[in-house]
Parts: structure tokens; C-alpha cells; sequence
């Protein structure tokens, strides 16, 4: 369960929104063009298969790996999910392996009431376990969070109780984004369509 390190420079649209795909991509390809010369991507989809409002990461994870999308690494799926536990340990495994790439980080996240399904893109690291009030370090270059429930009270009994419905819909504009812009990232006729983030 994360927050934003720099909720400044972002980019939020409800997942239920008709162009919320189309949308996104177009806003993270302008991300990522700016890490041009990392061409390397490694996603880490934290969270856990454990808690439905938390599965959000994992539920991105696995479909971005069934989509072996060439240039791709992820890291935290259903079956392997990047939690408070491992996730140090994680990032250094990047760290020694994954030189010279973008990380993007996907997490759940608790909102207002007005911001739930909302999926927000932000430049720079995403604090993960701020939510839930966990001290752990900072990820990635871009982070993508989805606003699964409303915060500030009981939030592990709110995990717990929060939609599946609703996780899996925006886990699925979350991944299709993912995949239509890092593979338009590969064809440079693109780039130039998108405007900065």
C-alpha cells in the first residue's frame, strides 16, 4: 500500500473512464521517452495474493508476464508477489543485474472516497507501505498506483474488504497500458505523438 513521492508532476484518471487506456499509455510513453536512454524496463508490482485491495500489483504482474513482452522484466506475480518481506532484497537483485534500466513501480493505494479508481501515473519513486504505515525504501524511476479504497481508518480491514471487481478492472487498464506503451516505445514513428508528462 503505497503513496507518492512526488505527487507534483502526475497524472490520474479513473479506470472506468472510456479512453482511461489510450489515455495512460499515451502519458507514460511521454514518461518514458525521457528515460530514453535506460531502454531497458523492469516493473515491480508490489503488493500480495493475501489481501484482495492489495492484489493489485501481483494481478498487473502476472498479466504483464503472460504477455512476454520483449524488453520487459517483472517483477511480483500471483505466484511470486514483491511484499514488505522481500522487496530489499528485490532491489538488490536489479541493482546487480538490471543495470541501466527504467523501474517501474505499481502499487495499491488508499484515497478519498471522491478519488476511488482512479489509477495515477507520477514521476519519480513510489514510498511503499506508506499506507499502512511500514517504513520501507523508496522504488522505481515512474510509479503506477491505483486508489482501490478509501484511507485513513482500519486501512487492513479495508484491504480486506475491498472489491475484487473492482482491483481486477483496474489491474487490467493498468497492464494494457503498460504493454501498449512500452511497445510503442519500440517504434520511434510514436514517440513524438505524446505530449510531456
Amino acid at each position: 500500500m503505497a503513496s507518492s513521492a512526488n505527487a507534483a508532476q502526475s497524472f490520474r484518471i479513473a479506470y472506468t473512464h472510456p479512453q482511461a487506456v489510450s489515455s495512460l499509455a499515451k502519458h507514460l510513453l511521454a514518461a518514458l521517452h525521457n528515460c530514453q536512454h535506460k531502454r531497458q524496463i523492469v516493473c515491480i508490482c508490489i503488493g500480495t495474493d493475501r489481501s484482495t485491495g492489495d492484489s493489485l500489483g501481483p494481478l498487473v504482474g502476472s498479466k504483464l508476464d503472460r504477455l512476454k513482452l520483449n524488453g520487459l522484466t517483472v517483477f511480483g506475480t500471483l505466484d511470486h508477489p514483491v511484499h514488505a518481506v522481500n522487496l530489499q532484497d528485490t532491489l538488490r537483485l536489479i541493482a546487480l543485474e538490471y543495470q541501466e534500466t527504467t523501474v517501474i513501480a505499481i502499487d495499491a493505494c488508499l484515497g478519498q472516497l471522491s478519488s476511488v479508481g482512479n489509477v495515477q501515473l507520477g514521476v519519480g519513486p513510489l514510498k511503499p507501505g506508506a499506507g499502512v504505515n511500514k517504513k520501507l525504501p523508496e522504488v522505481g524511476h515512474l510509479h503506477i498506483t491505483g486508489i482501490v479504497n478509501v484511507g485513513g481508518f482500519m486501512e487492513y480491514i479495508v484491504l480486506q474488504n475491498t472489491r475484487l471487481s473492482t482491483v481486477v478492472k483496474m489491474a487490467d487498464t493498468i497492464a494494457s497500458s503498460l504493454f501498449l506503451s512500452i511497445a510503442r516505445l519500440r517504434d520511434r514513428r510514436y514517440t513524438n505523438e505524446f505530449p510531456p508528462l
